[in-house]
């Protein structure tokens, strides 16, 4: 198998591995990590194993929520991640972590921004659906639809 790496210096490093367990010795278990899932939620925390189906085991896990320039951390603890569910897994420079342009905010207030802005989001959906409709075009609605875009009837 074939990895590409990212170095201490942003380079790239390509390594070949024989098995899944070099790949595994590639990643700091004591560094902090970030991952983003498939639903969309984006978790940081310390890995403490991964797997040939990149299955995850994160400590000290936080699920950060962004709104705009704002954020918050929601404490999860231990959090298992099925490898299926993996977008992105990337390590956070701890340096670089602090030196952010965004605003941490209490979790309450991150919550109520976020239901505010999926609030609009959806209104502005309905407001898009009624336009098109009164012009004759008719959009499938994404909630019957499943993740390959095929639209079901129920």
């Amino acid at each position: 198998s074939l990895f590409i790496t990212p170095n201490k210096n942003a380079q790239l490093t390509i390594v070949i591995a024989s098995n899944i367990q070099s790949f595994c010795c590639l990643f700091e278990l004591t560094e902090k990590h970030l991952v983003l899932l498939r639903d969309g939620r984006t978790l940081i925390g310390f890995l403490r194993s991964i797997d040939q189906f990149a299955n995850l085991v994160l400590q000290q896990t936080v699920e950060r929520i962004h709104v705009g320039k704002r954020y918050g951390d929601i404490p999860r603890g231990i959090f298992i991640v099925r490898g299926e569910n993996v977008v992105l897994l990337g390590e956070i420079d701890l340096e670089k972590e602090s030196d952010t342009s965004l605003q941490q905010v209490c979790i309450e207030d991150i919550l109520e921004e976020q239901r505010l802005q999926q609030q609009s989001r959806q209104e502005a959906e309905k407001t898009k659906h009624l336009a098109l409709k009164e012009r004759g075009l008719v959009m499938p609605r994404s909630d019957i639809m499943d993740e390959y875009g095929v639209q079901h009837q129920y």
